[in-house]
């Protein structure tokens, strides 16, 4: 009987311990993320109001830090972000993909309007193109692929099409190849599909 009552204060450490370290985490890349000024672009609470500028609230916590690795060391040529993530250490850049995905999503308050008939047909490009395999079917990412569903619709569109023209590479040529030979048109729909869910 004592062993009972031991259970519970003896296993309760282990449960704790990773929710604290996140929530310290969280803490720390709230503290970075003012000190970078990081919502005069992306929004204070990580909910962009600029064009083509994208939202990071609720993003996947392993791609922001991975995409901010890459501003770091030059891999991605964004010259704003690759200022704004000079001299970060790995784990600095780890607490500021944990506060982000820490903040709930939010619709940018600029967002159009439905548009039915280019919402129908992005949905259908979307569901060829197999978006849902690896951005899960829900558009919500995970681990180092990114949350898609409800960003800007214009950061969505210039993305796609840069992917489309091979200007932009992730950490291999996977979206490269799933976005070739797609009109702008088409890609606009997807991108309003994307941007509505």
């Amino acid at each position: 009987m004592g062993l009972a009552l031991m259970a519970p204060a003896f296993f309760a450490p282990a449960f704790v311990g990773p929710a604290m370290a996140q929530d310290a985490a969280v803490e720390r890349g709230a503290a970075v993320a003012a000190e970078r000024n990081c919502g005069a672009c992306h929004g204070e609470r990580g909910v962009s109001a600029t064009p083509s500028i994208p939202s990071l609230a609720g993003q996947q916590g392993e791609f922001v830090t991975l995409q901010l690795v890459m501003f770091r060391e030059g891999l991605r040529d964004v010259p704003p972000m690759m200022t704004a993530t000079e001299g970060l250490t790995d784990t600095q850049l780890e607490d500021l993909g944990a506060y982000f995905a820490s903040l709930p999503h939010g619709v940018p308050p600029d967002r159009a309007r439905r548009n039915v008939g280019a919402f129908n047909n992005g949905a259908a490009l979307a569901n060829r193109l197999r978006c849902g395999v690896c951005h899960l079917p829900n558009l919500t990412g995970q681990a180092q692929v990114p949350r898609i569903a409800g960003q800007r619709e214009d950061f969505l569109a210039a993305t796609l099409k840069a992917y489309r023209d091979s200007q932009r590479h992730g950490t291999d040529t996977q979206m490269n190849a799933a976005v070739h030979g797609l009109t702008d048109a088409q890609i606009d729909a997807i991108a309003h599909y994307v941007a509505q869910r």
